[in-house]
């Protein structure tokens, strides 16, 4: 224990980072009593959003792409703990409102289920592995400072053009009206739909320990590997509330997938309480791109735009998901800078650019053409009891296992959950 203590006391904490972080924390509060309202609302839960998938280094796409490279479920599981958690609070507060006879919040998650779903969801589980990250981490890596994250999100937002074309082609055409939009409540109650997605997620829960013992049998599992600044410190002999120790407690040391999950469920009911609607993320970047070309003259008359044009010319500071991904960026960056790590990440191959625009135009297209990405689509569906988000979790599952066949080896993407060092 002496030497615990003798080696947090030689450790240098970096004074500079924190105080920059303690200024944009005071610039978001400016900000967002200047906005006034609920939108301040939607700012501080980006806020939280983007620090709990930082501190815990947790990411959707590392869900699927984890367990296929290292054999090792943890992440996948936190997930669909996480997903279990938001069905329970889901289930209380619809059955809450419904009782009431107000409006369900969410359920504008429940979306219309058609071919656009499976194919945008197929080719965005694509484009999130060969980006490395989904729409959440996309945000949340540039907050940390990924310049491969500033890239792959340009190209998202380029994307979602054509896709929300298509779209409205597919949807407005005889077969995108083949389809159906199920909220499962209606067909089997409350309790019912509860308890048919615990079990569901349960068998996908043993599936996920049956592989891991699996790859373990075989000889390819791969241990879940912390970077060494990320580890707890060895106890102290004496508790001191002023110390390196208790500073790294609470702002460098990693938190768990769990733990990430557990607040992500969290923060997904505290949203639909106070907004009224679901978490989604896509649509804010269509805004950002019409309002970025409107600049230079560029009109959008197609009504496939109509809905977005509206919501840029009232003002993107008026716009609630926007908002809420701006606070996602901020969040992760206070993380890192309150840990002392933040720096613009350049680690990554001229050849490897082709990809990230890849993989950027991929997402863009996919979640605009299914209707949302990995949360929109994904977990908004599956925690409102949409069966589009169980088909589109299907169709963005085999899209990522795809890109892993296909381009492993081939583009330098992050690790497995994000910023933990390569252990393949």
């Amino acid at each position: 224990m002496k030497g615990a203590n003798k080696m947090s006391s030689k450790v240098k904490v970096n004074k500079t980072q924190p105080i920059i972080a303690l200024i944009i924390s005071i610039f978001i509060l400016a900000l967002g009593i200047y906005l006034g309202g609920k939108l301040i609302v939607f700012l501080l839960s980006g806020v939280a959003l983007g620090y709990i998938l930082t501190r815990s280094r947790f990411g959707f796409a590392g869900g699927i792409k984890r367990i296929y490279i290292t054999g090792e479920g943890s992440l996948s599981k936190a997930l669909l703990i996480m997903f279990a958690i938001s069905i329970i609070s889901s289930a209380v507060i619809h059955m809450n409102a419904a009782a009431n006879g107000a409006a369900i919040p969410g359920i504008t998650s429940v979306h219309f289920l058609n071919i656009s779903t499976i194919l945008g969801g197929f080719i965005f589980g694509i484009g999130m592995m060969i980006a490395g990250g989904c729409a959440s981490g996309t945000l949340s890596d540039l907050g940390e400072g990924a310049m491969r994250a500033a890239i792959a999100l340009i190209f998202y937002i380029i994307g979602t053009f054509p896709g929300l074309e298509a779209k409205y082609f597919i949807d407005n055409s005889s077969i995108g009206k083949i389809g159906t939009r199920v909220y499962l409540p209606d067909v089997m109650g409350y309790i019912g739909a509860v308890i048919l997605s615990l079990l569901f997620l349960f068998g996908l829960y043993l599936l996920v320990k049956k592989y891991e013992a699996f790859r373990k049998e075989e000889g390819f599992y791969e241990e879940n590997i912390y970077e060494q600044d990320e580890l707890p410190l060895p106890k102290q002999e004496k508790f001191t509330l002023f110390s390196y120790n208790t500073y790294h407690k609470l702002f460098i040391q990693r938190w768990s997938f769990l733990k990430g999950g557990i607040l992500l469920a969290i923060m997904f009911a505290i949203i639909q309480l106070t907004s009224g609607h679901s978490w989604g993320i896509t649509a804010a970047f269509t805004n950002w791109g019409v309002a970025f070309f409107q600049l230079f003259g560029v009109e959008f008359t197609s009504p496939a735009f109509s809905t977005t044009v509206n919501t840029v010319n009232n003002g993107l500071l008026n716009d609630t998901v926007g908002l809420r991904n701006l606070g996602i960026i901020l969040g992760a960056t206070i993380a890192f800078l309150l840990a002392g790590r933040f720096k613009f990440d350049l680690d990554f191959k001229l050849k490897d650019i082709l990809y990230y625009v890849l993989g950027g135009l991929f997402m863009g297209f996919g979640a605009r053409l299914a209707g949302g990405c990995n949360v929109g689509a994904l977990y908004s569906g599956i925690g409102n009891f949409s069966l589009s988000g169980w088909v589109y979790f299907i169709a963005l599952a085999l899209g990522g296992i795809f890109a892993l066949k296909f381009f492993a080896g081939k583009v330098n993407t992050v690790p497995p959950d994000r910023h933990e060092k390569e252990v393949a």
